[in-house]
């Protein structure tokens, strides 16, 4: 049986102008012209065949008719927009939800986020921030964000970010008596540790970082150890000393100048380690993991042409 409805352009105008209880403002937000608005206003004022607004000198108002009719045109029109909502989502609705490192969110992810929301209000998204393994077959769990050698059976892994960490340290410890200049200057200065719980002693790393400096008469085990990147990261912006971090996790302050790295031409340690984007196959055709995924790899790109040395 046919719908016995108006036009629904003529609907959409009602709806905006007598939310704004003005044309001129429903025209902005339809990006028609006012004199669109009143017409379609007209049109369906004959559809139903009485008065919806009142016209005053310097101001518009509703009718009894329409005071009555435009919360549920107001409701109509927010159903419609869930159901397109659920369109695009190609019948998934809910939140995304991503899982990843609590390093990785707090000091990557999370400070971006804001581009995320801005090109895509439609999705809700959930962050899951921990180091567990992901079991996509029993938790609701659409994508995840892993370290390691990328080797993940049964499941779609694509590279997001390769190992590379380096020295940083406060401008202040580049300046003044026992100067930062080269890497043997570091015999005078604090070395900041990070040993997360699961992850390699972050001594040895030290240890690599300085035998390829060609460095051999520091001890690399010495000084504070954190178990978060965060503390770490807050050590070396206070000026206790000089951290060796993964260069996605310290962008924000290298490109601010509140940290520095203060060496020139020095190894940064390559691993085949790194962060890899997860998720199973049958979640590929997701619009919502589609466009969070693209998103994720131009603000990996964005760091990339920002911190990366050598480049």
């Amino acid at each position: 049986m046919p719908r016995n409805l108006p036009p629904l352009a003529a609907l959409r105008a009602f709806e905006a102008a007598a939310r704004h209880l003005s044309f001129k403002s429903a025209s902005e937000e339809l990006r028609v012209t006012p004199a669109a608005i009143s017409q379609q206003i007209k049109t369906l004022e004959v559809y139903t065949g009485v008065k919806l607004f009142r016209r005053l000198t310097r101001a518009l108002a509703l009718t009894e008719a329409g005071k009555q009719a435009a919360p549920e045109v107001s409701a109509a029109f927010d159903q419609l927009e869930d159901a397109y909502v659920i369109m695009r989502s190609g019948g998934r609705a809910g939140p995304l939800t991503v899982s990843l490192p609590p390093s990785l969110a707090s000091k990557w992810l999370v400070p971006r986020l804001g581009r995320f929301h801005e090109r895509h209000p439609e999705i809700d998204l959930r962050i899951d921030a921990n180091t567990r393994l992901v079991q996509f077959d029993k938790e609701a769990i659409d994508m995840a964000i892993r370290f390691g050698m990328g080797s993940y059976p049964g499941l779609k892994g694509e590279p997001l970010f390769q190992t590379r960490t380096l020295p940083v340290c406060s401008p202040k410890l580049t300046k003044g008596r026992n100067a930062l200049k080269h890497p043997a200057d570091l015999k005078n200065h604090t070395l900041i540790h990070l040993q997360e719980t699961g992850a390699a002693a972050m001594e040895d790393t030290w240890a690599m970082w300085l035998r390829a400096a060609g460095i051999d008469d520091i001890d690399p085990t010495r000084g504070p150890r954190f178990n978060t990147y965060s503390l770490l990261i807050d050590a070396a912006l206070a000026g206790h000393g000089v951290a060796l971090v993964e260069y996605v996790f310290a962008d924000e302050e290298l490109t601010s100048g509140k940290l520095v790295q203060p060496f020139a031409d020095v190894p940064i340690l390559n691993a085949n380690l790194g962060y890899h984007v997860v998720y199973p196959p049958h979640h590929a055709d997701d619009p919502r993991l589609q466009a969070f995924r693209a998103w994720l790899f131009e603000e990996r790109d964005r760091t990339l042409n920002i911190t990366v040395p050598g480049r």
